[in-house]
């Protein structure tokens, strides 16, 4: 029973989930939030943002919000597709859904998409060359997908994909010199360490080294250049035996090999995340059975992190994590212990 398999995992509060989801009519396992990479080439000068307000300035940085999410999800797929933010499914207070919310940063505004072909959550998403793909996920968090579907802003429709070779949920896909590595996850039964790589000029898939440490829900980024090089950070995440890890993993595409880092001092597991010029920003968590403030940044040059930074004005477990115009962008997710759902647009600008 799913929830038996809840209770092994020790992290989570099953008398304020199975309340929350009884309503909605699941059962949900601690393998919340996808962590997300955008496409680095379509990253565009830093010229501002229309969102307004509730402004919280600290040393370390600057949060702003932005227009409320009209259906607020946990466990969404974010990505960065023709300067604007898609959230793809997620969990809302009705249940699984399929569909597709946009957020606009420069107009502040939102709208809906096509809808991904089923209900999902907790799958990972990327884009590439202007295609929008997402990898994986669950309908039901008990059922393990391996699904892979691309969608064209051109047509407006989603297109079935080669089939990811491990079904699993809850990964970190970081995309590379135009190939995405789909990282970790949780297969319906443990934590995995596996790593495969789609290549979507072939649409073919790839066995790679896996991760040193077994784990999902961690933070994940991209550091580097096409002519110096990539290095794919992983840090964080849920950890087979229960609890959350500070283990932090350096993988370099050109050798097939993974590196140890600087643990990370908090450890934490489904915050909001991701690489802002030289720094890996986590933010946020689940961890300790709730939703997390702390906000910090890991520098792979120094293989340091900074854990001073102003954190984040509500505290956030599982939402949908994006960067644009070198802003971090923290949509929705759970204010608690399986709950509140949160329709926050929280914006951090370093």
């Amino acid at each position: 029973m799913a929830t038996n398999r809840m209770l092994c995992k020790g992290w989570v509060s099953v008398l304020a989930l199975t309340t929350l989801l009884f309503l909605a009519g699941i059962v949900l396992l601690p393998g919340l939030g996808p962590t997300y990479a955008e496409d680095r080439a379509e990253v565009q000068p830093d010229v501002g943002s229309a969102a307004s307000a509730q402004t919280r300035e600290a040393t370390g940085g600057t949060w702003t919000s932005g227009a409320a999410e009209p259906t607020p999800v946990v466990g969404g797929a974010a990505a960065v597709l023709k300067n604007e933010i898609y959230v793809v499914g997620g969990l809302s207070a009705s249940g699984v859904v399929s569909g597709v919310q946009i957020y606009n940063p420069t107009l502040n505004t939102w709208s809906t998409g096509a809808s991904y072909p089923s209900s999902v959550m907790l799958a990972s998403s990327a884009v590439v060359k202007n295609v929008l793909y997402v990898f994986g996920g669950t309908p039901d968090n008990q059922n393990a997908s391996n699904a892979v579907s691309a969608y064209s802003p051109t047509t407006r429709k989603w297109t079935a994909k080669a089939a990811m070779p491990t079904a699993r949920w809850g990964t970190s896909a970081v995309v590379a010199n135009n190939i995405v590595y789909v990282i970790g996850g949780y297969n319906g039964s443990e934590f995995v360490a596996t790593v495969e790589s789609y290549n979507p000029a072939k649409d073919t898939w790839t066995e790679e080294a896996p991760m040193l440490v077994a784990k999902d829900g961690s933070a994940a980024g991209l550091f580097g250049s096409a002519g110096a090089g990539y290095t794919i950070v992983v840090a964080d995440g849920a950890i087979n035996g229960g609890g959350v890890t500070g283990d932090n993993e350096a993988y370099d595409p050109a050798t097939n090999s993974w590196t140890a880092l600087a643990s990370d001092p908090n450890t934490r597991a489904w915050g909001c995340s991701g690489t802002i010029g030289t720094d890996l920003y986590a933010v946020g968590d689940y961890s300790g059975g709730g939703a997390g403030t702390t906000n910090e940044s890991f520098s792979l040059s120094a293989d340091k992190w900074t854990t001073t930074l102003a954190p984040i004005p509500q505290g956030t477990a599982f939402p949908a994590s994006a960067v644009f115009k070198k802003r971090l962008y923290c949509i929705g997710g759970w204010g608690g212990n399986g709950g509140p759902f949160l329709d926050n647009v929280q914006i951090y600008q370093p």
